[in-house]
């Protein structure tokens, strides 16, 4: 099988790419403790570790929370920067903010990794949305399906598909793609904008990317279903509107809800149906009958959901979940989504033939996707811990496929880097305001007119770019702007200077990060390149300092490495004399200091560092 697992204890170079990929990086030190475990022990840790729900964002202004209270105008902070303190909140919960346990962080972090993932699946766009607590309780939707472990009071399955039918009926989601203004009998009809997206971006897809579609088609035939089945969704989707006041109390124990929309299955606030719960008065309650491609398959109001006749919130769910059954029952929904699944953690195919290549591979992930119900955490940890994952590893010594196969996105290359570096985030309980501080300063760092991520603001509804757009994918990360921005990000944090209005990052000390970290192999130069090399550089095997003619066998050439010697002591002292400084002369802390925030800055502003 093509994820057959590893098997095998990691190292560091192995630890240093899983912890890329599947969480935001991590320090030197969980690095090490990672690659003392083999990928499944690692991978289960990663996923299955029982973890609290995060405490919800403070307003700084009061010092409480108030997405579960309501918002009070004169008391809180303006809306505005409450839409700043959840962007703040949510990039903070990926550093893991106070917690010391190494595997909760990095449990913790591996978490609200896949809610990013699901964030960059089922999007959303701030301005749009215009309601902060909306778009909290999305995230907290995310978060309950991205674990292993968590528990719901009836039982409900945590499943893709079961997200799906809650996410068609999410305040977030409703606004995002004017479901409420999908009703039936509208002016111009009824509204199919997330009947549309709901079968193209969330859902089946339009098939592999980069195939040509066959020829003969009629217009509206998108090979794996009809624009007739967008409507007959539309319908099926219609009548429901908003319901997230911003000020009011939630309460998700009480026994009536009478301003919010309530799931009773998460506990969260939903959208709900215009008219009332027991006559849904804008729902298309006629049978919906689908195409050919999707097998002629109805969706039927249910008679005993409709006491008085008439059509029910109840029954309005019930037409979504056996809409969301038959797109589920087509083979290519789960390929699509185990596709996305791949393409975020794995690698993107830039080509027709790369993409036809890895489809054994989705073959796989497909089968493990049916048999856990379409649980999403299964398919991961099973991609994870395969030798897939870790590709040549053991065979071709310069190409390992896997590494460096993807381009960091903003966050991963600011999170990834703080990490490292020992730059941590206090818990948000006990120091909000620095809390608040720090993570201001990423959203500035990543943000569009720096790296180029405007965070909760992608360009449409189908999201970042990176993440759907063939066959660009993460390359659209790269600019000549965004890339000189991230240089600077780089060479602030290793000069301990933060290039900005304040000092947030003006916290690394180099001496004192490689004493702590790789003291014994400090002294020698090379050594302590090629050591460095394995937990920064995705390419490290077999580095050699030796000339061209020798490399052949090196994941980096020669003169790279030789170039990376040379900046560390370019005009402060000698190789020859490296050894003597480090070992004998600490009164030369500041050319020590130098030296190392050379080397760091050569190493961290390659194109090799771009790549996780």
């Amino acid at each position: 099988m093509p994820l057959d697992p590893l098997n095998e204890t990691l190292t560091p170079k192995r630890a240093a790419h899983l912890l890329r990929r599947a969480t935001f990086g991590g320090s030197k030190t969980q690095i090490d403790a990672v690659g003392n475990m083999n990928s499944s022990s690692a991978v289960d840790m990663l996923f299955d570790t029982v973890l609290p729900q995060p405490a919800p964002p403070i307003d700084l202004k009061t010092g409480t929370e108030w997405v579960y209270s309501g918002f009070q105008d004169g008391v809180n902070s303006n809306t505005f920067v409450l839409v700043d303190q959840f962007l703040q909140w949510f990039l903070g919960q990926m550093m893991s903010p106070g917690i010391t346990d190494i595997n909760t962080a990095l449990a913790h972090a591996a978490r609200e990794r896949v809610v990013y993932f699901l964030h960059t699946h089922f999007t959303t766009i701030e301005s749009k949305v215009n309601n902060v607590r909306s778009l909290y309780f999305q995230n907290q939707l995310y978060r309950l399906f991205a674990t292993n472990n968590s528990v719901l009071p009836n039982g409900i399955s945590l499943d893709f598909k079961s997200l799906t039918v809650k996410v068609s009926i999410d305040n977030a989601m409703i606004r995002l793609l004017d479901g409420d203004t999908n009703v039936k009998g509208g002016v111009n009809g009824v509204n199919e904008n997330y009947a549309r997206e709901l079968f193209e971006l969330y859902s089946i897809g339009r098939g592999l990317e980069g195939t040509p579609l066959p020829p003969g088609l009629e217009q509206g035939d998108y090979v794996v279903y009809k624009e007739s089945d967008i409507r007959q969704a539309a319908y099926t989707l219609s009548g429901w509107e908003t319901a997230m006041p911003l000020e009011g109390v939630f309460d998700p124990l009480a026994t009536e809800q009478t301003t919010f929309g309530f799931d009773p299955d998460t506990l969260l606030p939903r959208g709900k149906v215009k008219g009332s719960a027991e006559n849904a008065s804008q729902h298309d309650n006629t049978v919906k009958t689908f195409s050919d491609r999707l097998g002629g398959m109805q969706v039927t109001p249910d008679a005993t959901l409709m006491p008085s006749g008439n059509p029910t919130e109840e029954s309005a769910i019930d037409e979504i979940t056996q809409l969301i059954d038959i797109i589920y029952a087509q083979p290519e929904t789960a390929r699509n989504i185990c596709r996305r699944i791949y393409r975020f953690f794995v690698w993107a195919a830039h080509t027709d033939a790369e993409a036809q290549a890895i489809e054994t591979v989705i073959d796989d992930m497909v089968a493990t996707f049916k048999a856990n119900n379409y649980k999403l955490i299964p398919v991961i940890k099973q991609l994870l811990q395969s030798k897939h994952f870790y590709e040549a590893i053991d065979a071709d010594p310069v190409d390992d496929a896997n590494f460096g196969a993807i381009i960091k996105s903003p966050i991963d290359l600011t999170l990834g880097t703080l990490k490292f570096f020992d730059i941590t985030i206090p818990a948000m309980e006990t120091d909000p305001a620095e809390f608040y501080r720090r993570t201001s300063r990423i959203i500035t760092v990543i943000g569009k007119d720096r790296q180029g991520m405007s965070f909760f603001e992608p360009f449409d509804v189908a999201g970042y770019e990176a993440y759907h757009q063939y066959p660009i994918y993460h390359r659209a990360w790269i600019t000549p702007n965004t890339l000189g921005h991230r240089y600077d990000f780089v060479r602030g944090v290793i000069n301990g200077i933060d290039n900005m209005e304040d000092d947030v990052f003006n916290l690394l000390d180099a001496r004192q990060f490689v004493q702590t970290h790789f003291s014994t192999v400090a002294a020698d130069a090379p050594l302590l390149i090629r050591t460095l090399a394995e937990y920064l550089l995705p390419f490290s095997k077999n580095l050699t300092f030796e000339d061209a003619d020798d490399d052949v066998n090196s994941s980096l050439s020669s003169q790279r490495l030789n170039w990376f010697l040379a900046k560390m002591f370019d005009g402060i002292l000698s190789e020859a004399e490296w050894a003597d400084y480090w070992n004998n002369r600490p009164d030369e802390y500041a050319d020590i200091r130098r030296a190392l925030q050379n080397l760091l800055n050569a190493m961290l502003q390659t194109p090799e560092y771009q790549l996780s």
